[in-house]
């Protein structure tokens, strides 16, 4: 039974040991196998096999990889679409409905011209007139493309290369150093969005810009981008900034100057050449490069626009003209109302004489100015019918926009006596009328002549031509303070005039073109004017939106009263205060006026032709060193004047008046015996010269004592009676 169990007893397999090799075994040899080594040709077959077959696997699995990125890209573009337009849309529903979509309308602008037709200036929000693309310099849109949107011929509104360069360039630089967005792009912004940094006015921005492809051809968009961008220094619109900084107009800009113009754009208040014409000049070569990378230009001109120099543009609108324009746009509306489109402006002013007219003003404020201790200076001049001529409202525009012509209420000193002396001739005086020039009372106020010297009896035409305060004064207290603010008003004055004795001598304040205006009718012939500087308003295509009418005549002074005062203004050129004023052989007549010590200079003259008036003095008031009328003031009309004068004929002033011999009493001599027969001239102690006399001595001036009355009686004796003696 054991062995039988033995026998029966189980085996189990094991991996351990090896087993030797028993009868019956059934385990097949390494001889009978088929990886013998008699077959080694067979197992390089299989080598190969495997090889091929792992490369399929490999390049199989490269496969499975492009394909499942391009469908997982496939899936991430659609949806990154659809979330794409789901953000366009909703940004584009903030828009107005595209149907109702049209190009803003350009700010209008006036344009505003001389007498003959020169551009005097354009006022308007843009600062300048629009100008179609095939009238500017072609230089001028080459430069643009070349530096701000290179393949602007080509995209739809959006340049995808263009932005993903842009985008490149400043993750490489770490900041921004170029703009993805296309001039079309650009012009969106310009027209309909404000200019924030969003993503919804970026996206907005877009389909517009888009839009705009549809609609508009390429030069038309170039056109309105041209014409709407911003240049800086307040100029929108390439003309604008041409005439800003080149002083000329779009049409005639060279090379290098569109090269500068294109590079403001980057930034208009950095790149200015008003501001930093360093900066703008390193833009501008820049540009140039731009332009030659692109073939619009050769390298000989390039060359020739590197060659260009820095050069400061003037200050914002600079220049006289400048205020003759704002007086034109104070203006304009109660002639024409609201400006809705732009206008053409047709005015009085003469272009040349208005720029000769700053001119001199500046000049003589920089040669003097500082050793005179005066600041500021101002200037009219008008035709014998009211039309202005030119107009200068201080020493620069740039520096101050208040134009002391017409706004500044000034004392005109004794500018304002030919007003007092019309109204004495008016009363019965003429040029010969005697009075005293000696120590004056009216009430509390003593006036006195300016070199503080005293005449005796003068005529009342040298008292004129001598600007003699104490003569003037009499004559105000004869005639009476309101006949002299009549008289002043019947000529043109309108400002507040004080009804006092000191009106005489001009301590009422007055402004310049007042002033002219009141002389006006010595040179016309007596007619009261008002003065305009507005002929003509229309619009562009010609329609006529104002025409002023000729005013009838209005005449304010009487022939023989108008050439007894153009003799007496005639005589303060030729001999008297204003002989810094001489035109020669020229027919000229004017006054002087200077204010206490000194305040204020004013010369106003006139010929048969034109009348000019001159002021120089401070804004604040404080005193100058001895600026009179007949300094400065005269002197630069003068100037003015024989500049304007050259070549036309002469021409006599007006009025009815045969001058008359002055019979100014004198003195007569005594004998002294003594001396053997010499003659010796009585002379009033200085006791008797400085006697001041009162109100009622002035109200019926009398010459001295012995002058003009019988002779003072004799004793008489008892043969006086007896034989009738």
């Amino acid at each position: 039974m054991a062995n039988k169990r033995d026998n029966q007893r189980r085996i189990e397999p094991t991996f351990d040991t090896p087993r030797k090799s028993r009868t019956g075994d059934v385990r097949v040899s390494r001889a009978d196998r088929v990886s013998a080594a008699p077959n080694k040709p067979r197992a390089k077959s299989a080598r190969r096999k495997k090889r091929r077959s792992t490369a399929a696997r490999s390049k199989s699995g490269i496969w499975r990889f492009v394909g499942k990125s391009f469908y997982w890209s496939f899936v991430i573009g659609i949806w990154g679409a659809i979330g794409v337009a789901c953000i366009v849309g909703y940004y584009a529903a903030q828009l107005p409905q595209s149907s109702n979509w049209s190009i803003p309308q350009r700010p209008p602008n006036a344009r505003i011209v001389s007498l003959n037709g020169d551009l005097i200036a354009n006022r308007g929000t843009t600062g300048g007139a629009a100008m179609p693309l095939d009238e500017m310099s072609p230089y001028i849109p080459m430069a643009v493309i070349a530096i701000e949107d290179r393949r602007f011929k080509w995209h739809f509104g959006f340049d995808p290369v263009g932005f993903t360069r842009a985008m490149v360039s400043n993750i490489l630089a770490g900041k921004l150093v170029q703009g993805g967005s296309t001039l079309t792009q650009q012009l969106a912004k310009n027209l309909f969005l404000e200019p924030e940094r969003t993503i919804e006015r970026k996206i907005q921005e877009l389909i517009l810009a888009v839009w705009l492809e549809t609609k508009f051809s390429k030069d038309e968009i170039l056109e309105l981008y041209l014409n709407r961008v911003y240049f800086g220094s307040g100029a929108y619109g390439v003309d604008a900034a041409s005439r800003r900084y080149f002083n000329k107009s779009a049409r005639d800009v060279n090379l290098a100057e569109a090269a500068i113009l294109a590079g403001v754009l980057k930034a208009p208040s950095r790149l200015s050449p008003a501001r930093n014409p360093k900066l703008a000049e390193d833009r501008a070569q820049i540009v140039l490069g731009a332009m030659r990378r692109a073939n619009f230009v050769t390298d000989r001109e390039t060359a020739k626009a590197l060659t260009m120099q820095a050069k400061k543009a003037k200050r914002y609108w600079s220049g006289s003209e400048h205020y003759v324009a704002d007086m034109v746009m104070k203006e304009l509306p109660t002639l024409i109302g609201e400006m809705r489109a732009d206008v053409v402006v047709d005015t009085t002013f003469d272009l040349e004489l208005q720029k000769l007219a700053g001119k001199i003003i500046a000049e003589t404020l920089d040669k003097y100015g500082t050793k005179r201790k005066v600041s500021q200076g101002a200037l009219v001049t008008m035709s014998p019918n009211g039309a202005l001529r030119a107009l200068v409202g201080g020493r620069e525009y740039a520096d101050s926009q208040f134009n002391r012509a017409t706004d500044a209420l000034r004392q005109p000193g004794s500018a304002f006596k030919p007003f007092v002396y019309l109204a004495a001739l008016e009363a019965g005086r003429t040029p010969v009328s005697v009075r005293q020039d000696a120590p004056v009372k009216i009430g509390n106020w003593t006036p006195e002549n300016y070199d503080r010297k005293y005449r005796g009896p003068v005529t009342l035409d040298t008292a004129l031509s001598k600007s003699l305060n104490t003569v003037a004064a009499q004559l105000v207290m004869e005639v009476g303070p309101i006949t002299v603010i009549e008289t002043a008003r019947r000529l043109g004055i309108r400002s507040k005039l004080q009804q006092n004795a000191s009106i005489a001598l001009g301590t009422s304040e007055v402004t310049l073109l007042e002033l002219v205006t009141a002389f006006a009718p010595f040179s016309n012939g007596g007619d009261a004017v008002a003065p305009f500087l507005i002929k003509r308003v229309k619009d562009l295509d010609g329609n006529v939106l104002y025409e002023r009418k000729t005013s009838p005549s209005n005449k304010v002074i009487r022939s023989r009263e108008l050439g007894m005062m153009n003799a007496m203004l005639s005589n303060v050129i030729s001999t008297g205060t204003g002989k810094a004023a001489s035109l020669g052989d020229r027919p000229a007549a004017g006054k002087t006026g200077t204010t206490q010590n000194s305040r204020d200079g004013l010369f106003v003259g006139y010929t048969a032709n034109l009348i000019t008036g001159v002021w120089y003095g401070n804004d604040d008031g404080s005193p100058t060193v001895k600026v009179t009328g007949g300094s400065l003031p005269a002197s630069s009309w003068q100037r003015l004047m024989s500049k304007v004068h050259e070549g036309l004929p002469l021409s006599a002033l007006p009025g009815n008046y045969a001058p008359e011999v002055a019979a100014v009493p004198t003195i007569r001599p005594k004998t002294n015996v003594a001396g053997g027969g010499e003659v010796d001239r009585i002379r009033p102690s200085n006791q008797q010269a400085n006697k001041r006399r009162s109100l009622s001595e002035l109200e019926n001036p009398t010459p001295s004592v012995g002058v003009g009355q019988a002779s003072a009686p004799r004793r008489r004796t008892i043969l006086d009676l007896i034989f009738g003696g």
